[in-house]
């Protein structure tokens, strides 16, 4: 290389100070500018998002099922209930819960007659009631979503019906396709979805349900399974014995042709108008008909879904639905986010104008008359874990949370007077409580199989009545709940017709009614004692002097089970009884359960529909988990109860219907077949840019109602989350601390 000349070493001599300077400058700038960057709010979401319309919320677990025949869960619910419409919803804002029309023109009332077809009053006791008809009137106009399965040719024939791999090459989601067609639902779509419940293949968890009281379903459904076996034995026959038939039918589904057996209970009359016929009087059954499972469903999606190619990319109905709802699929990814967007053919609903009065004066007839859905979007995040999820919620990227015992501190204390209360800090970001006693019942129970602690004698019941006591779930809620719950005094829950308040409710067995405090006492451990001696086990030991010994079924496998199981092993050690718990995985437990191999157990009941009938049948003997795989777990059969019940469960909210339960509930309070455990009370949190927000532990179908102020989330999104300044100034100063030192340095170099 050549030697620099003398004039241009001058030219670096001169500026090598300036040189060293702007260096330093820019490498600052560079730090700096790195650090703004990474200070910048860690938005989780898509620029072009931020002006839209959305509501963002989070879910734990990939839905299992998103198929109406098939789902069975509350988490899943979440999805399906804005998608697919049956025939009537829960009005949103009224109290007590009322049905209303969702997708027909009046909420039906069914006919009575009798066998000779004479029709009956309404109040006609069940024992003369033959046939119930409920005749459905669909409105018109009730349009499916955009969906591939109603996409034809020129010839009016399904444009995608057999594909090839190579014609699937590139589609992974149902959006991926790129013709959509729709069309309106009729009848016939709505009979056909009553015949899915009895498809053996769908597996409905239902079925055994509804084949009580639909005329002839439980014989159409006979007929669907003998004509499965049939099926499978050519298939075997065929293939082999060697043939692995579950993966036979996940390839290569059966499919049934409903109308090839006559289904009596369902009629068709013409495309808008039904009848469904039961073989009994059943008020509760009106309630069935809000519930997804009498949901609509088009022979086009069936046809569509049961395509093998589409089968083994996993592109079927139990993942991607096809409805008639305000808001349809849009995104499914299960290992991330779940997505759903407005239905463009949703044939319209306003926003309720009537409520309780207490709506008005908590903002909740703003929206009054407005079309609905309200908000665009619904965006469902992947959240497994709980404290990410908090502190997003409290970063203003979702719209709501729950509050787990981990957060709980920081979100909500307790007033003198025992109410919930947000804390300071909670109310400085706006943040509003929303609290609702659920319809559910949380509850221990005994195996009356059991020789120990089942059966019906004086002695038998003092024992459980005993441990009733001692098992104080007061305590428990305050501890493992956080006071979020009521000490249950019998299955029924708050809001269930035959629940009695006050002094009138309380169970007389495990409590004492407090004059003075006008409120209910827990009996104390020595009353509990004083139980366990007359039941033959004076200080928790047998007539032989052996210790008595009670074993303790759960699933709860994870850690932090460990001190609730602790809790009832303390609280009957108090009676000196010996708690041995058997913790196993959750289908052990279940297997234990339906073979009745248990001796105490915890357990716990949502309800279906907000009647007794859906609480009482828990206890009912035909119900019996072990004789008759129902729900009932403690495997209680009194005859006295079974009666009663059977005269209850099909009659109206009567009061003759309320003395009835009020028996029943003292039978059960003796023979104490359950610890009655509580009933569990929600906590939510919202951001005050969520309107609309009232708690209907019925319905599912709420999200339809909920308004998203986005200036204002945007506005504080950016306050929570805007970068700090401060460390960046003290950098700026620490280099040019640096930097000085080394420019004197140089100018004192060249000067000497």
């Amino acid at each position: 290389m050549a030697a620099l000349s003398m004039p241009i070493l001058s030219a670096l001599n001169s500026t090598g100070c300036k040189t060293a300077l702007r260096l330093s400058t820019l490498a600052v700038l560079l730090i700096v500018l790195g650090i703004l960057s990474g200070c910048t709010p860690n938005d989780p979401y898509r620029p072009e998002e931020k002006n839209q319309s959305i509501f963002y919320t989070t879910f734990g677990e990939r839905p299992k099922h998103l198929d109406p025949a098939r789902s069975y869960s509350s988490d899943e619910y979440a999805f399906i209930g804005v998608i697919y419409e049956p025939p009537l919803q829960y009005h949103y804002l009224d109290r007590p819960y009322r049905l209303i029309p969702l997708t027909v023109e009046s909420v039906p009332i069914p006919a009575y007659y009798d066998k000779k077809g004479k029709q009956l009053s309404d109040n006609s006791p069940a024992s003369k009631v033959d046939r119930a008809v409920y005749e459905i009137k669909l409105k018109h106009g009730l349009k499916y979503q955009p969906h591939p399965a109603f996409a034809t040719d020129s010839t009016g024939a399904p444009l995608y019906r057999n594909m090839t791999e190579g014609e699937l090459h590139a589609i992974r989601e149902i959006k991926d396709f790129k013709e959509t067609d729709t069309r309106e639902a009729t009848s016939d779509d709505y009979i056909r979805q009553i015949k899915r419940l009895a498809d053996p293949s769908v597996e409905s968890p239902v079925l055994p349900i509804l084949e009580k009281y639909i005329l002839g379903l439980k014989e159409y459904s006979e007929s669907l399974r003998a004509e499965l076996e049939e099926i499978r034995a050519i298939r075997r026959e065929a293939k082999g014995a060697s043939y692995n038939q579950m993966l036979d039918e996940r390839s290569n589904p059966i499919r049934f042709d409903y109308d090839k057996y006559e289904l009596p209970g369902v009629k068709r009359i013409d495309d808008y108008t039904y009848k469904i016929i039961l073989s009994t009087k059943y008020p509760q059954f009106i309630y069935w008909l809000a519930m997804p499972f009498f949901s609509p469903m088009p022979k086009e999606a069936l046809d569509f879904y049961a395509q093998r190619t589409l089968i083994e990319k996993n592109i079927v109905l139990d993942r991607f639905p096809i409805g008639t709802g305000p808001y349809m699929m849009d995104t499914y990814n299960p290992n991330m986010e779940m997505v759903l967007k407005v239905n463009p053919n949703f044939h319209g609903e306003t926003y309720p104008s009537t409520g309780e009065p207490s709506d008005l004066e908590n903002g909740l007839f703003k929206d009054a008359g407005k079309e609905l859905p309200l908000t665009g979007k619904l965006v469902f995040k992947l959240e497994k874990e709980a404290i990410p999820r908090w502190n997003k919620f409290l970063q203003g990227y979702y719209d709501n949370s729950g509050i787990n015992s981990e957060s709980f501190d920081q979100a909500v204390s307790m007033s003198a007077t025992g109410q919930a209360e947000l804390t300071a800090a909670m109310r400085d970001k706006k943040i509003t409580l929303k609290t609702a006693v659920q319809p559910t019942t949380m509850y221990m129970s005994f195996n009356m199989l059991d020789g120990l602690v089942g059966g019906y004698t004086e002695k038998q019941q003092k024992l459980r009545q005993a441990i009733s006591i001692a098992l104080d779930y007061e305590e428990f809620i305050e501890i493992f709940n956080n006071g979020r719950g009521i000490a249950a005094m019998s299955p029924l829950p708050p809001g269930i017709f035959g629940r009695r308040e006050g002094r009138a409710g309380v169970n007389p067995y495990v409590y004492d009614w407090d004059t003075v405090k006008g409120r209910p006492i827990r009996k104390s451990i020595e009353d509990a004692k004083q139980l366990l001696a007359e039941a033959g086990y004076k200080g928790g030991r047998a007539p032989d002097g052996r210790p008595l010994k009670i074993t303790f079924d759960n699933a709860w496998t994870g850690p932090d089970f460990t001190p609730m199981i602790n809790w009832y092993v303390k609280r009957l050690k108090l009676l000196g009884i010996q708690l041995e718990n058997r913790t196993t995985d959750y289908n052990r437990f279940r297997e234990k359960v339906m073979k009745g191999n248990f001796q105490l157990l915890f357990w716990g009941w949502n309800a279906d529909y907000p009647d007794p009938e859906n609480f009482m049948f828990l206890l009912a003997g035909h119900n019996g988990k072990v004789k008759f795989q129902g729900e009932n777990t403690a495997n209680y059969a009194n005859p006295r109860y079974d009666a009663l019940f059977k005269k209850m469960e099909n009659m109206s909210n009567t009061l003759e219907r309320l003395k009835i339960i009020d028996e029943m509930t003292l039978i059960l309070q003796k023979d104490a077949p359950w610890v009655w455990g509580y009933h569990r009370v929600a906590f939510g949190l919202y951001h005050s840019w969520v309107e609309n927000v009232k708690s209907n532990a019925m319905a599912n179908n709420t999200m339809k109602y909920i308004r998203i102020g986005v200036p204002e989330r945007n506005s504080a999104r950016s306050s929570w989350n805007s970068p700090v300044l401060w460390p960046i100034a003290v950098l700026v100063l620490l280099f040019a601390a640096i930097s000085i030192p080394a420019i004197v340095a140089i100018r004192r170099k060249r000067g000497g």
